[in-house]
């Protein structure tokens, strides 16, 4: 596979331009994710109420726990066809698309129904006041229900990530992100169904995303065809992959739990709290999409050059990565502190949510740099294999030191202080992080046959 197939061979030629070629499409495609996440938030805020944007906020962490294991397992699958791509071992790549899609297509359904009886439960332990409970209900349940097609497009993009492609999953997210908005528009302006539209719009496009994704692949690329019967599951190579996938989705899943203890917190101080953490949640996710962008391209960068025995090459590119994200994020921060409260307007006119949103981004901005940091380093270890260390690190600095940091600042000196545990947290994981990467024992994880040499 080559360069004009969308496919990136990354062992050879400049590092920053192969990691900005892969990390560009993926920004802009997130940045169109974020832009009808937004325009769901500005829909709901303007035309439903705070009631409802307090509802959609509460269902992301929630969705992020009930998908973090496929999402672990589309890591996992990133990472080891990356080394396979890089190593030049073709026929096994194949054997990776094929294992994947087999795991996904046998598990979806019994995670949706877990998913579905789930819901009320986790809504009473986040303490969802009543004004905001029957949206939230509404809104997780048929979100939960159309789970198959976030999970399926993330899957897709974990395999052409592992082939340097980024373009195609640009292509998929257009279409959702087109979709979205049109349903949005048709369904809560148009016809009035509230959270309901939204939705509804939302599965609507990830279900037309994932299968358009899958008949792409298929046609452009036969060599790795999707196909409802997958033509082997390997269960050796399964091993591997969840070796690497199963402690990412662990994390993600462990994080979203820690996420939704402090969704209970905000929850406790109103809807129009929550509702403010939401918006500032969101413009928070949108200043941190370069920085995502460029931690997926290290992934597939490192994987390849692992997979290939270029420790020197994966090494610059974590370097170059790294300072990229730094300097984003002190920009961001330079930017959106200023104009916090404005940019909450925009959301809601209701004076408590302005403030809850602009509170969120002044306490995380100024500590931001040290997230970026540590968001980069971890998922460099995790492309060359090692995905047990960025697991114990999240673990311990994002839950075990974040949230009772949060609880007893909130405590102590009240809800506009609590999100400095943020920073306490981060500060904690970027330690670790640092010192796990001089180590250079992420080195010794190559899943293509043999060690590393340092």
């Amino acid at each position: 596979m080559n360069k004009s197939s969308g496919m990136r061979d990354m062992t050879a030629g400049n590092p920053a331009g192969h990691i900005l070629y892969f990390a560009l499409p993926l920004l802009a495609g997130s940045l169109l994710q974020q832009f009808y996440n937004m325009v769901d938030s500005w829909v709901v805020g303007r035309y439903v109420g705070d009631g409802a944007l307090a509802a959609v906020g509460v269902g992301f962490p929630v969705l992020t726990m009930f998908s973090s294991l496929f999402i672990g397992l589309s890591n996992g699958g990133t990472v080891v066809i990356a080394q396979f791509f890089g190593a030049g071992k073709m026929d096994r790549v194949r054997d990776a698309v094929d294992t994947v899609y087999a795991a996904f297509l046998m598990s979806i359904v019994p995670l949706t129904a877990l998913a579905l009886l789930a819901v009320g439960p986790i809504l009473r332990l986040l303490q969802v006041e009543p004004g905001a409970y029957d949206e939230a209900y509404l809104y997780l349940m048929v979100v939960c229900a159309g789970l198959i097609g976030s999970v399926g497009y993330n899957l897709n993009a974990g395999i052409l990530g592992g082939l340097g492609n980024s373009r195609s999953t640009l292509l998929f997210l257009a279409v959702a992100s087109v979709m979205n908005i049109v349903l949005d528009l048709a369904l809560v302006l148009a016809c009035g169904l509230g959270v309901l539209g939204v939705a509804l719009g939302t599965i609507i496009a990830q279900a037309f995303s994932w299968l358009f994704g899958v008949a792409y692949i298929n046609r452009r690329y036969p060599e790795i065809s999707l196909r409802l019967f997958p033509r082997t599951f390997d269960r050796a190579l399964f091993r591997q992959i969840m070796g690497i996938g199963l402690p990412a989705g662990v994390q993600m899943s462990l994080v979203a739990l820690g996420a939704m203890v402090v969704m209970g917190k905000i929850n406790s101080y109103g809807k129009e709290f929550t509702a403010g953490y939401n918006v500032g949640f969101r413009l928070d996710q949108l200043a941190f999409l370069p920085i995502q962008s460029l931690s997926s391209a290290v992934v597939s960068f490192v994987g390849q050059n692992i997979g290939a025995r270029q420790l020197d090459r994966a090494r610059q590119g974590i370097q170059i990565t790294v300072m990229l994200s730094a300097a984003w994020a002190v920009l961001m921060t330079a930017v959106l502190m200023p104009f916090s409260e404005p940019l909450v307007a925009f959301f809601s006119d209701t004076p408590a949510v302005v403030h809850a949103g602009a509170v969120y981004l002044n306490c995380i901005m100024p500590f931001y740099f040290l997230f970026a940091i540590m968001f980069c380093l971890n998922n460099a270890m995790r492309g060359a294999g090692d995905s047990v260390f960025p697991m114990v690190n999240v673990i311990l600095s994002l839950i075990l030191v974040r949230v009772p940091a949060v609880y007893w600042l909130a405590d102590r000196f009240g809800p506009d202080y609590m999100y400095y545990g943020m920073a306490v947290g981060w500060t904690v994981g970027l330690a670790l992080s640092a010192a796990h990467y001089f180590s250079g024992r992420w080195k010794q994880k190559s899943v293509t046959g043999g060690e590393n040499s340092p």
